[in-house]
């Protein structure tokens, strides 16, 4: 206990640095999932943009990257975090691999969460000659916005995870805090000191995920 007391300040920053690391890969990832999930609802067959092409083409990309295990798709995209980072370790590098990754996982959520729209409303706007990017805007997402916003807290927490497997190479935040001080320490306490803290900002972000999907679903 002695050993926590001590790391405090440590376990503060690591927290923080932590919440940083996911909200940029929740801003990028997630706005890049929402365009690739919006490409895969518009383009397939009998959607507001049918393109088999595309369509196929984003298919084969999310299937083929969406099952690697992260530990292995970190080392594979390092030399692609280079070129765009500017380095293959630290923080930019996991904000960079992890954001790329989670494109991948929040595509199909999106998809899977705009098809619970009901057809009979978009072909309702249709025939009031509402056109495509008229239709997304204002009825598509708006009316996927509930079950969207729990989808991207099922990503948060996926995310936090991978921000904690990040601390093996060198990523920064509570995952290498663990390592760190807990693990290669020898000291329990101080690793579980860090699962606690992140279950906690698991436990308020589904929380706060959970109130917002309820009133928006009940406009």
């Amino acid at each position: 206990m002695d050993a926590l007391i001590n790391l405090l300040p440590e376990l503060l920053d690591a927290t923080f640095e932590t919440l940083y690391i996911v909200a940029l890969c929740m801003l990028f990832g997630g706005l890049g999932g929402l365009i690739v999930g919006l490409g895969l609802y518009v383009t397939r067959a009998g959607g507001l943009l049918p393109n088999r092409v595309v369509n196929t083409v984003l298919n084969v990309l999310v299937n083929t990257f969406r099952p690697i295990p992260f530990i292995i798709f970190l080392a594979a995209v390092q030399p692609l975090a280079r070129a765009v980072v500017g380095t293959g370790i630290g923080d930019p590098a996991i904000i960079f691999s992890i954001a790329l990754a989670a494109v991948f996982g929040i595509s199909r959520i999106v998809e899977q969460n705009l098809l619970t729209v009901q057809p009979g409303v978009i072909e309702a706007a249709r025939s009031v000659g509402a056109g495509p990017w008229r239709i997304i805007r204002t009825l598509l997402l708006p009316e996927a916005l509930g079950p969207l916003i729990l989808g991207y807290a099922f990503v948060f927490v996926a995310i936090v995870d991978m921000t904690a497997v990040a601390g093996f190479i060198g990523g920064g935040g509570l995952g290498n805090f663990a390592i760190l001080y807990g693990y290669r320490q020898f000291e329990p306490v101080v690793t579980w000191a860090a699962v606690i803290v992140i279950i906690l900002i698991v436990q308020l972000v589904q929380f706060f995920a959970n109130w917002l999907a309820r009133r928006v679903l009940r406009r």
